[in-house]
């Protein structure tokens, strides 16, 4: 089984401009561990986790004056990305060995989804029953 076929396709981004405000709401909203940052033509520019955030609030300030902050500001640069062809198993074990929570997966330099550790592990689990 491929990363295409378990990945999350319809996701919630966020701009490089994008407020620590907007994360915190589509983090909420959607449900997601983290968002990825993108530019206009959906190129990966980071990760912003919600660990990312909770560590900005510990190391910067409070979460209200750190609101209008740019979330990309605390985002992880240049994050781990593969592409949606590849195993699903492959892709667990890299995602465990390097303690990624999301895997955002690229083709033609383009986001086109991405996949959560836990949809890896169900999807393996479901596909050995």
């Amino acid at each position: 089984m491929t990363l295409r076929e378990v990945l999350h396709a319809h996701i919630p981004t966020l701009a490089p401009d994008s407020t620590f405000r907007d994360a915190v709401d589509k983090m909420d909203i959607y449900q997601f561990p983290a968002l990825v940052v993108v530019d206009d033509d959906r190129r990966v520019l980071g990760v912003v986790t919600e660990g990312d955030l909770s560590r900005a609030v510990t190391d910067n300030g409070t979460l209200v004056s750190l609101s209008d902050e740019a979330a990309y500001k605390f985002a992880s640069k240049e994050p781990e990305t593969m592409g949606p062809d590849r195993d699903i198993g492959e892709a667990l074990h890299h995602m465990l060995s390097k303690g990624l929570t999301i895997l955002p997966i690229v083709e033609d330099e383009r986001l086109s989804g991405l996949v959560l550790r836990v949809d890896l592990m169900q999807a393996i689990l479901m596909d050995a029953q």
